[in-house]
């Protein structure tokens, strides 16, 4: 009986792990009216980078207060403040990847709310270490389940097998 349900338990989560994958992923640039001219197409993974090394996502800069948008299907993890960071969403989508939103100048969502692909999380701000820099929002894409051909022999290169570059998914719309 015990060995049963176990088994049952696996199947249950082999499940929710496959359906997260086989969901379609949508998306859309985080940032209302913002295009490609919004951010710097070689940005993501740019060396040298402050305290974190390398640049592990992309900066779309807009007016303070402009709506961020989830660029994706999914639920609310965790919304708060950190030191980098500043105030930030994080948002876990399809394909068992997190949304990372961070410099927000407002949040507008709770946590383990759900958001649909183009809902309003919050608007662009300076917070964190951006202070006095350009409001923008800094935009991340972080995969739970790791792309071990992604790394490399760079600085932090073990570090690509968990970041995605956002620019190719939002840089197709």
């Amino acid at each position: 009986m015990f060995v049963c349900l176990c088994i049952r338990w696996q199947y249950v989560l082999l499940a929710i792990v496959l359906i997260g994958f086989l969901l379609p992923q949508r998306m859309v640039m985080p940032v209302k009216g913002a295009n490609t001219t919004s951010y710097h197409a070689k940005s993501f993974w740019y060396l040298p980078w402050g305290k974190s090394g390398v640049h592990k996502g992309v900066d779309i800069f807009a007016k303070r207060g402009v709506p961020v948008l989830s660029s994706t299907d999914g639920i609310v993890l965790w919304t708060g403040e950190l030191n980098r960071g500043g105030k930030i969403v994080l948002v876990l989508g399809t394909k068992w990847r997190v949304h990372y939103f961070a410099h927000l100048n407002s949040i507008d969502k709770k946590m383990f709310s759900f958001v649909k692909v183009g809902d309003r999380i919050g608007t662009v701000g300076d917070t964190g270490n951006a202070k006095g820099k350009p409001p923008h929002l800094h935009y991340s894409i972080i995969t739970l389940f790791p792309y071990l051909w992604r790394v490399d022999r760079s600085e932090q290169g073990w570090k690509k097998m968990f970041y995605l570059n956002p620019i190719t998914y939002i840089s197709k719309k």
